[in-house]
């Protein structure tokens, strides 16, 4: 089985081809960049999703080899995300899959990167910690679906670092240029607000800290706090949660796994509870169109569900924990 994957729900319109064993065909994206100290717009980076998705496309099926009539399935990316986003790729979808009368997959965005990391790692049955602009969740299986073992409570990890970013200039998304700086410090910790309860975090009072800080302090410095401060509660969090859940694997993934500071504190979190740390690759922990591809094999050779093209809608909010599973057990 080979499926066209099409991922719209950020700043990412990605095509990807994957086939049923996991091999990824091709992986092809174009990024929406903000201008600078600004944040993704949605009315514009749907534009230029409408701009450069046949080229995408094209590119994306070229790479693979294949044509459209060799695709079996098309899966795209339903939710959660920006509204505008996610119509574009929804809008593509539909089309191809009218045209081409393929059997069309919502997918549900966050579970296709737990999915996607856990073929291309060989995680089985891990504690996952979902780290980017949209989320910041932990969460184990049980029970047919991905239960949430803690959040945030405000603001996301991705959104911390993107909002602390645009604040001293930069453009969105800020975390590769911040764990840049944070690595040229001199090690000057700078103390921030910490906060976590119980399971869940809360980073809206370290942003607006930390955005003080930076004001009188060194640039390097305070990214260098931030990093140190957000990490180390995401780290403890993981560390009771594996604790108490007895998972002995641990995996991260989403656009903030990307962060090697981050894989450190988890690392070594998870050599205490004598628990096996798996990252996403970097290449695929950004949004791609892969993770949607698989996600929709897995859930078509499951269920056989798929929906007509009339009834292919989009969820803004949808939430990972109401997804029902139908591979897992």
């Amino acid at each position: 089985m080979i499926c066209l994957g099409i991922e719209s729900t950020a700043h990412t319109f990605g095509c990807s081809v994957v086939d049923s064993a996991g091999k990824i065909l091709s992986d092809a994206r174009d990024v929406y960049r903000a201008p600078e100290g600004k944040g993704i717009h949605p009315r514009e980076a749907s534009r230029h999703h409408i701009d450069v998705s046949s080229e995408t496309l094209k590119q994306s099926l070229d790479l693979a080899g294949v044509s459209m009539k060799e695709i079996d399935i098309i899966g795209y990316s339903a939710g959660p995300g920006l509204g505008p986003c996610l119509r574009v790729g929804a809008v593509v979808a539909r089309t191809l899959s009218g045209f081409y009368r393929k059997p069309l997959v919502p997918v549900n965005h966050a579970l296709g990167h737990i999915e996607l990391g856990a073929m291309l790692t060989g995680a089985t049955d891990p504690l996952v910690l979902l780290v980017s602009g949209g989320h910041t969740m932990m969460l184990v299986f049980s029970q047919q679906r991905w239960r949430v073992f803690g959040e945030t409570l405000d603001i996301t990890i991705g959104q911390l670092l993107d909002q602390f970013g645009r604040a001293v200039g930069f453009a969105s998304p800020c975390g590769g240029r911040i764990e840049q700086l944070a690595g040229q410090s001199s090690g000057n910790y700078i103390q921030l607000p910490y906060i976590v309860k119980g399971n869940d975090v809360s980073f809206s009072g370290l942003l607006t800290a930390a955005k003080r800080l930076a004001e009188n302090n060194k640039l390097e410095d305070v990214c260098y706090s931030l990093q140190e401060t957000s990490f180390a509660m995401l780290a403890e969090v993981v560390e009771r949660a594996l604790s108490f859940t007895g998972r002995k694997e641990m995996i991260i993934v989403g656009g903030v796994s990307a962060n090697r500071r981050l894989s450190q504190m988890l690392e070594a979190a998870c050599e205490r509870q004598n628990s096996r740390f798996y990252t996403c690759p970097i290449k695929y922990s950004g949004d791609n169109g892969a993770q949607i591809a698989w996600t929709a094999i897995l859930d078509y050779q499951a269920t056989g569900k798929n929906v007509q093209v009339q009834d292919a809608h989009v969820r803004q909010s949808w939430r990972l924990d109401t997804v029902d599973i139908g591979w897992r057990s």
